[in-house]
């Protein structure tokens, strides 16, 4: 449980970090996708922004512990 944790709360912070500098600059309402005005509501779309950012740091925070471990506990 822990290496779950170490992983999925430092990249929640992040992506609450990243959702707001991204949505200071940007405002929902105008964001185009594929040449077209997303339709959706601006809590959709602070949803979908949020849990996007959280997926990428939690890639991130993910890969960092999978390369931090020692060899010996990898290989065994």
């Amino acid at each position: 449980m822990k290496p779950a944790l170490w992983i999925l709360w430092p990249s929640f912070l992040a992506a609450c970090a990243g959702e707001l500098l991204f949505f200071a600059l940007v405002d929902p309402d105008e964001l185009v996708l594929v040449w077209r005005v997303i339709s959706l509501s601006r809590t959709a779309i602070y949803s979908i922004g949020f849990f996007f950012f959280w997926s990428v740091a939690a890639l991130s925070s993910g890969l960092t512990w999978l390369l931090a471990r020692p060899a010996a506990e990898v290989n065994s």
